[in-house]
């Protein structure tokens, strides 16, 4: 759930971005105004790859002294939703119909901008044959 992000000095500005995630860019006018800045950078870059049904590169391990970026567990889960479909070739139709509900559901599901329950997400994620996981160290 945390991408390595890279910070570097651009002229007056600072620049984030991240090596996993090319098109999360951002910047501000401090250091610190750019890493608060890259988790919304990071988040909408996920959208470019929820929109055109493709999966999210997962994070690479950071160096040591590399900063990282946290998602929230919510949407980290609705990632790996998304990447699951992907890889096991289910479409939002035949994720609606191994639920039981209609398709609009399962884009609620997928939307990262709509709050669903953890929950449901291990439902559809059980759907295709996977399990969700929390683990806390």
């Amino acid at each position: 759930m945390r991408y390595p992000v890279m910070i570097h000095r651009d002229g007056n500005t600072w620049m984030a971005s991240f090596p996993d995630i090319p098109e999360a860019l951002t910047g501000g006018d401090t250091r610190d105004e750019a890493l608060t800045e890259a988790q919304d950078a990071l988040i909408t870059a996920f959208e470019f790859y929820f929109e055109d049904n493709r999966p999210v590169p997962l994070p690479s391990v950071p160096a040591s002294d590399q900063e990282v970026v946290a998602v929230p567990p919510s949407l980290w889960a609705k990632v790996l939703l998304l990447n699951a479909m992907c890889e096991e070739h289910v479409t939002q139709a035949e994720l609606g119909r191994r639920l039981g509900v209609p398709r609009q559901n399962v884009q609620r599901l997928i939307n990262l901008h709509h709050t669903t329950k953890i929950d449901l997400l291990a439902e559809a994620l059980s759907a295709i044959g996977r399990r969700l996981e929390l683990n806390s160290r």
